[in-house]
């Protein structure tokens, strides 16, 4: 099992991120995908055609979400902690990712940087420029 940690500044603040990541019809927005979402402790989510899905552990309003994402049977629980920091810029968002499969890290920090991270950017990207 591996561990991943990476800091990203999005352009939004800590309640537009959170709320961007815990409500489904602005998850369907910047993912531009089908969403099913539960934003509550033990609650379950879907994402991308179910190729992240998980359930809620923790929920902070505007500070911190924590997730468990199922990768099939594996023994120790993959766990995803976003912590969001004001920042001058919005919000750095603080992504932990633990236990993540040694056979998946490439693709999963793949998944970070090109697709979860990079949609969110896009999105503020773009509403910013309205």
């Amino acid at each position: 099992m591996k561990d991943f940690k990476k800091y990203y500044i999005i352009p939004a603040s800590p309640e537009e991120l959170y709320r961007a990541l815990t409500t489904e019809i602005t998850i369907r927005l910047w993912t531009g995908d089908l969403v099913e979402i539960d934003p509550q402790i033990g609650g379950e989510f879907s994402m991308w055609d179910a190729a992240i899905t998980g359930k809620f552990l923790e929920l902070k309003p505007y500070q911190k979400i924590v997730q468990q994402w199922y990768f099939g049977e594996q023994e120790e629980d993959s766990i995803v902690t976003l912590k969001l920091h004001e920042h001058k810029k919005g919000t750095s968002l603080e992504v932990i990712h633990q236990n993540i499969p040694e056979e998946a890290y490439e693709e999963i920090v793949e998944g970070w940087n090109d697709t979860y991270i990079a949609s969110l950017l896009e999105f503020y990207e773009e509403e910013e420029e309205i």
